[in-house]
């Protein structure tokens, strides 16, 4: 079993990102798309402001040329000055330009991107979330999107950027002063060559960093939302402990990414600023033979400077983006999972509610040596009252589970109104069946938000009728804000019989036409066991309902009784004929209680 901070598997040796590898990482583009016209836009202005900036060092090296007594274009200090002054307004106006644009791309395409990674979160199998833990999700949602925005923002463009300064400046020293330029360009090879070098450990150093961030915030999330059972055993510390050694461990992994990043960039830097100072030194003796002017020493000069810090820049922006491509990879591993349902659909079914269970044999997934139902076989008609019964473990909520299609099953089959519930669309079927459990976890919102959850469109009088059948009205009315009272995390201002009352009267709204209940009135005291049962026989009228129950006195009244045992049906009947049998499983149940 993986222990509680871990991630779902060790971390293998990475190699460098492969041709298959980066068609897969670019698919996130497609995000991107609705929004290529302002991406188009963005490219054009940092064209327009990478040549700008380009006019720069070669004006410097005009106004040296003046300065000097040499006469360039019949200017004057004063009229390139005032080209200066235009040139710069321009850029003004271009870097604002180029900004929006790029703010649009990023903001809207990652805002699409975390809409369409939640949707496909919810749109998952039960399945799904029994091998995930929800904090690693959360890291996935948050911080992966998150580096990838960054990239987005301004990574990208800014890599582009250097590229353009690279191959505009590069192309004009050819140009001016070509046999300086040859010797420039001889440490190029060696630029490419030590970038892909550092890139294969930087995109193994940061997915290792995200799996390590994402164990942290499994951590957070466990620990807060279960506060209670770590301070009852004083923990505290265990868990203050168990955060800290991963947090540690983030830090030493992201040192070790700062380290491979440094030594890019010294590697870069000490190359670049090398080779520009012996390429000065060249120019100096090209200037003392008249073999070049003071103005061309420097445009060169300038020029050099331009590209040595785009070289640098594109070994900075390749890193990262190299990275982000490594945290895209947990991004797409769920965007490529088949959904369970499509969460837009709007297919509607009507239904009666009769319900049999055939010859069911079923499994979970993650314990497939461990059978937990063993033919089950059973009907349920229409508008009646049934009950499962049996020891903790026997198959009962896992009987209602199936029938809500949280998993499929190993053999057998499962009909409402003679049509198997496979063939059924998820969403249209589910509508018709509501579920009041034992732990109730409400949202942190209002009484109100929380009730019309079983149906967003309610009218406030539907949800004030649906708390009045649930007997949740009166102790509402009572609090200072009434309806509109915020529950807090999972509920926890109210108490464990005014949580029940409020998920039934949730389930009232929703009007279903198939009712499960399971154990829902266990862990109540006897007066808010009565108020609870008194809506509970509300919320049943006229409704196919499957009960899940412990307490048997609860279920005396239901038209039909089914006993499980280690996964098998051992006894079916009412209360009464169940209840005389002398060696019955029922009837040894009701005399432990009794007693």
């Amino acid at each position: 079993m993986r222990r509680r901070g871990q991630s779902n598997g060790e971390e293998s040796p990475r190699k460098r990102i492969s041709r298959e590898e980066f068609k897969e990482a670019i698919k996130i583009f497609k995000f991107v798309k609705p929004y290529r016209w302002y991406l188009v836009g963005a490219f054009f202005m940092l064209v327009l402001s990478s040549l700008l900036t380009m006019v720069f060092p070669y004006l410097a090296g005009v106004l040296a040329d003046i300065a000097t007594g040499n006469e360039r274009f019949g200017l004057d200090l004063n009229a390139v000055g005032k080209i200066l002054i235009l040139i710069i307004i321009i850029q003004g106006f271009v870097s604002f330009s180029q900004v929006w644009f790029n703010a649009v791309v990023s903001e809207k395409s990652m805002a699409d991107l975390r809409m369409a990674l939640y949707a496909k979160m919810v749109s998952l199998p039960i399945s799904f979330y029994e091998e995930n833990r929800v904090g690693e999700l959360m890291s996935r949602i948050s911080s992966d999107v998150a580096q990838l925005q960054s990239v987005f923002s301004s990574t990208l463009l800014n890599f582009f950027r250097q590229v353009f300064i690279l191959i505009i400046g590069v192309s004009l020293l050819l140009i001016i002063t070509p046999d300086l330029s040859f010797i420039m360009l001889a440490t190029f090879p060696i630029v490419v060559v030590g970038a892909l070098f550092f890139g294969r450990y930087l995109r193994k150093l940061s997915k290792n960093r995200q799996k390590e961030l994402a164990n942290t915030n499994v951590i957070v999330e466990e620990s807060l939302q279960n506060i209670k059972s770590v301070k009852s055993y004083t923990n505290e510390a265990f868990e203050s402990g168990r955060y800290n050694k991963n947090i540690l461990s983030l830090v030493g992994i992201s040192l070790n990414l700062a380290r491979v990043r440094g030594g890019f960039s010294t590697f870069i830097v000490v190359l670049i600023f090398g080779g520009l100072f012996f390429v000065l030194w060249m120019g100096a003796n090209y200037v003392a033979d008249g073999k070049m002017s003071i103005g061309d020493l420097v445009t060169f000069i300038a020029y050099t400077g331009f590209i040595g810090g785009a070289i640098a820049g594109l070994g900075s922006f390749y890193a990262e983006i190299i990275s982000a491509i490594g945290g895209t990879e947990r991004i797409r591993e769920i965007l490529k999972l088949d959904s369970e349902l499509d969460i837009h659909s709007e297919k509607t079914m009507d239904i009666i509610g009769d319900i049999n269970y055939t010859d069911v044999y079923f499994s979970y997934p993650t314990r497939k040596d461990f059978p937990i139902l063993k033919g089950i076989s059973f009907s349920v008609a229409a508008g009646s009252k049934t009950a499962l019964v049996g020891q903790s473990g026997s198959g009962k909520s896992t009987i209602v589970q199936l029938l809500m299609r949280f998993y499929e099953l190993d053999a057998g089959q499962i009909t409402v109104d003679g049509q198997s519930i496979t063939m059924a669309d998820f969403v249209a079927f589910r509508k018709n069946i509501a579920i009041v459990p034992q732990e109730i976890l409400l949202f942190g919102g209002t009484l109100m938000e929380n009730i019309k959850y079983g149906k967003p469109e309610a009218t406030e009088e539907e949800v004030y009728a649906a708390a009045r059948k649930a007997n949740c009205y009166d102790f509402i009315s009572k609090f200072p804000d009434q309806f509109e009272t915020t529950v807090g995390e999972r509920g926890v201002k109210l108490s464990g019989g005014q949580k029940q009352r409020v998920a039934i009267a949730r389930a009232i709204l929703k009007d279903p036409k198939i009712l499960i209940l399971d154990e829902a009135t266990s862990a109540l005291d006897t007066e808010s066991e009565r108020l609870v049962q008194e809506a509970l026989e509300n919320l049943m009228e006229n409704r196919t309902s499957i009960i899940i129950a412990h307490r048997l006195s609860t279920i005396k009244n239901v038209d039909n009784i089914i006993v499980i045992d280690e996964g098998k049906i051992v006894e079916e009947g009412n209360h009464e004929v169940l209840i005389d049998k002398e060696n019955g499983v029922y009837a040894g149940l009701a005399r432990l209680q009794y007693e």
